[in-house]
C-alpha cells in the first residue's frame, strides 16, 4: 500500500552536501529547459506567456515538497495543451481556472481513495493514442508561427488548420521559417555536441540573438503579446457557483484523469532510472494540491514532466531538492529576464514545442500497437483519431467503453462451463459446452446423475454460459454437480443467474451440490443468500466428496 507520506520526509535522512550540490545544479538545468518550455506550452495553450511560468513555478514546487517520487518535475507539459485550448474556447480563462482548481481537488480524493495503483491500468492502447493523438494536435497548432504565415483567423479544428495552410502557403515568410528552421537543427544536433549545455537553451539565444541584433522583422513574444508581467500574482481565484461546478466538472475530470496517467507514468519511468519506488497515492495528492495552487495563482493545469524529470535524473538529481530548486530558478529568471524574453521569436518557440510534439507521439509505440490483435489496434485508431478531430474528452470516453466491451469479451471468452464424466476410474475428460441445446451425456457410473464444471472468472460476461447449460440439461437428471475450484471470483450478475439455476433445479427436481467454492465466491453466494438454500451438506470441497454423497443419496 503506498504511503501517504511525501518522499522529501523520508529522503532527507543521511542527506549529504554532496548531493546537495548535484540536485542544486540539477535543478538549475532543468530550470533553464522549463522556463523556455513553459512559455511556449502556454502560449499554445492559447493563455498570456507569464502563465506557464506561474505554473512551474507554484506547481513545480508543490509537486517536489509533497510528492510521492524523489525526482520528479512538475509544470505545464503537452498533454493539457488540447484540453486547456478546448476549456478557454467555451468557457473562459476564468472558466480554465475553476476546472484546473476542480481537477486539483479530485486528484487529492483520488490520492485519498488509494486509486494509486488503479490509475495505472489505463489501457496502453488509450494512452498511446490520445498521447500521440495530442502530439499531431501541438505539431499542427504552430505550423502558423514556424512558417510566419501570418493568418488571421485560423480555424480552431484540425481540419479546418490543414485547409487554411494550404490555402496560404504561399505567404510563407521566409525570414521567420529560416529562424525556426535553425532552432529545430540546433535542437535536433546539439546533444550530439554536448549533452551538459541544454540545446533549448543554446537554440532560443541564438535565435533571440540574431533576431534582435539583425533587426529583423519577424513575430516575437513583445510583438503579439505585449509587456509581459515579471512577478507572481497576488492569489485569487473567481466566483465558484453550483451551477459552475456542474458544467465544469467534465473538463475538470479529464484534466485530474490526464494528470494523473502522465505523473504516474513519468513516476514509473523514473523509478526505473534510480532503483527507486514511487508513493503513487502521495504524488496524486501532491498533484492536486499542486492544481489547487496553480490556479489559485493564475496558472494553467500541471503534471509530471517526463522529458523534465529524465533531464533532472541525468543531471544528478536524486531528490526532491532539485525540483525544488527548479521552481525557485524559473522564478528567479522571471523576475530578473522577462525583458529579454519579449525577444524571443515565436517560430523558435513554434520549433521547440515541434521537438515536444515528436518526443512526445513515441512513433515506435504507435507502430508496435499497431502490430497487436485487431480490437486493440481500433481502439488505438479510434482514440488517435477522435482526439485529432473531434476532442480529448470523447477520445478517452469513447477509448475507455471500448477497451470495457473488449476486456469483457475477452473474459468472457476464457470463462466456459463444460461437462465434466464422473468417472474416477481414468483420466477425467472434459467436453466445452459450446451450444446450449447440446445432447448432454451421461455418466457412466449412474443415470440420473450430471456435473458442470466452470472454469475462470464468473462475471456478466459469461453467466448466461451457465444458465444456458443447466436449462438445456435431459429431464432424467436429478442431481447436478457444480464444479468450482476454477472460479477466482464471482459479480452480482453471477449471484442473480445462480439464483435463477437454484428455482431451475427446484422447477426441474435436480438437487443441486457445489464443490471447490474459493473464498471470494463463497462469501459473495453467502451473502447473498445462495448457500443457506443449497444447504451445507450439499457444499463440498472436491468432486469426489460430492460423488459420494450422490451415491449415499441414490443408494
Amino acid at each position: 500500500m503506498s504511503k501517504l507520506k511525501p518522499k522529501l520526509f523520508s529522503v532527507m535522512k543521511g542527506y549529504t552536501k554532496a548531493q546537495f550540490f548535484k540536485d542544486f545544479t540539477a535543478g538549475i538545468i532543468v530550470a533553464i529547459i522549463a522556463f523556455p518550455l513553459s512559455i511556449a506550452l502556454a502560449i499554445a495553450s492559447g493563455v498570456a506567456p507569464e502563465r506557464g511560468l506561474y505554473t512551474a513555478i507554484v506547481a513545480g514546487f508543490i509537486i517536489s515538497f509533497l510528492g510521492g517520487s524523489r525526482v520528479q518535475i512538475g509544470g505545464p507539459t503537452g498533454a493539457f495543451m488540447v484540453i486547456v485550448l478546448g476549456v478557454i474556447a467555451e468557457y473562459g480563462f476564468e472558466g480554465l481556472v475553476i476546472a484546473t482548481f476542480l481537477a486539483g481537488i479530485i486528484m487529492i480524493l483520488f490520492g485519498l481513495a488509494k486509486l494509486g495503483s488503479v490509475v495505472k491500468f489505463i489501457p496502453y492502447p488509450i494512452v498511446t493514442g490520445f498521447t500521440t493523438g495530442i502530439a499531431l494536435v501541438i505539431f499542427t497548432s504552430q505550423v502558423q508561427d514556424f512558417f510566419g504565415m501570418g493568418i488571421t483567423n485560423l480555424p480552431g479544428d484540425f481540419l479546418g488548420k490543414w485547409g487554411a495552410y494550404f490555402t496560404h502557403i504561399g505567404d510563407i515568410n521566409p525570414v521567420t521559417l529560416g529562424i525556426g528552421a535553425l532552432t529545430l537543427l540546433i535542437l535536433i544536433f546539439w546533444p550530439k555536441i554536448s549533452k551538459k549545455i541544454p540545446g533549448t537553451l543554446v537554440a532560443i539565444v541564438v535565435a533571440t540573438a540574431l533576431t534582435y541584433f539583425l533587426g529583423l522583422d519577424i513575430e516575437t513574444i513583445g510583438s503579439k503579446y505585449g509587456v509581459l508581467a515579471s512577478t507572481l500574482p497576488a492569489p485569487s481565484l473567481p466566483s465558484i457557483t453550483f451551477d459552475k461546478i456542474k458544467t465544469l466538472l467534465e473538463p475538470a475530470f479529464v484534466i485530474a484523469f490526464l494528470g494523473s496517467v502522465e505523473s504516474l507514468l513519468s513516476a514509473v519511468v523514473s523509478d526505473g532510472m534510480i532503483g527507486s519506488r514511487h508513493r503513487s497515492n502521495m504524488e496524486l495528492v501532491a498533484q492536486g494540491v499542486a492544481n489547487i495552487g496553480s490556479s489559485v495563482f493564475g496558472g494553467i493545469p500541471a503534471t509530471g514532466a517526463i522529458a523534465r524529470t529524465v533531464a533532472n535524473i541525468k543531471n544528478g538529481g536524486r531528490t526532491p531538492i532539485a525540483g525544488m530548486t527548479h521552481a525557485v530558478v524559473v522564478l528567479l529568471m522571471m523576475l530578473f529576464l522577462m525583458p529579454l524574453v519579449q525577444h524571443i521569436p515565436l517560430s523558435s518557440l513554434a520549433a521547440v514545442l515541434f521537438m515536444v510534439a515528436y518526443n512526445m507521439s513515441d512513433l515506435r509505440e504507435f507502430k508496435t500497437v499497431l502490430k497487436s490483435p485487431l480490437p486493440d489496434t481500433v481502439v488505438l485508431l479510434t482514440t488517435f483519431g477522435l482526439t485529432v478531430v473531434v476532442d480529448l474528452v470523447v477520445a478517452i470516453e469513447i477509448g475507455l467503453v471500448m477497451s470495457m466491451f473488449l476486456f469483457m469479451k475477452r473474459m468472457s471468452d476464457v470463462s466456459d462451463v463444460s461437462i465434466k464424466k464422473l468417472d474416477f476410474t481414468e483420466e477425467t475428460k472434459q467436453e466445452t459446452l459450446h451450444e446450449p441445446n447440446q445432447t448432454l451425456p451421461q455418466t457412466q457410473w449412474g443415470e440420473g446423475v450430471q456435473m458442470y464444471q466452470i472454469n475462470g472468472p464468473f462475471f456478466f460476461g459469461a453467466a448466461h454460459k451457465f444458465v444456458d447449460a443447466v436449462k438445456s440439461t435431459d429431464n432424467s437428471i436429478r442431481h447436478l454437480i457444480v464444479g468450482m475450484k476454477h472460479v477466482p471470483a464471482m459479480d452480482a450478475t453471477a449471484i442473480h443467474y445462480f439464483k435463477s439455476t437454484l428455482k431451475t433445479c427446484e422447477s426441474k427436481k435436480i438437487t443441486l451440490y457445489i464443490t471447490g467454492l474459493k473464498s471470494q465466491p463463497k462469501e459473495a453466494l453467502e451473502k447473498a443468500g445462495v448457500l443457506e438454500k443449497i444447504g451445507p451438506n450439499r457444499m463440498f470441497a472436491t468432486i469426489e466428496e460430492a460423488v459420494a454423497q450422490v451415491k449415499i443419496e441414490k443408494s
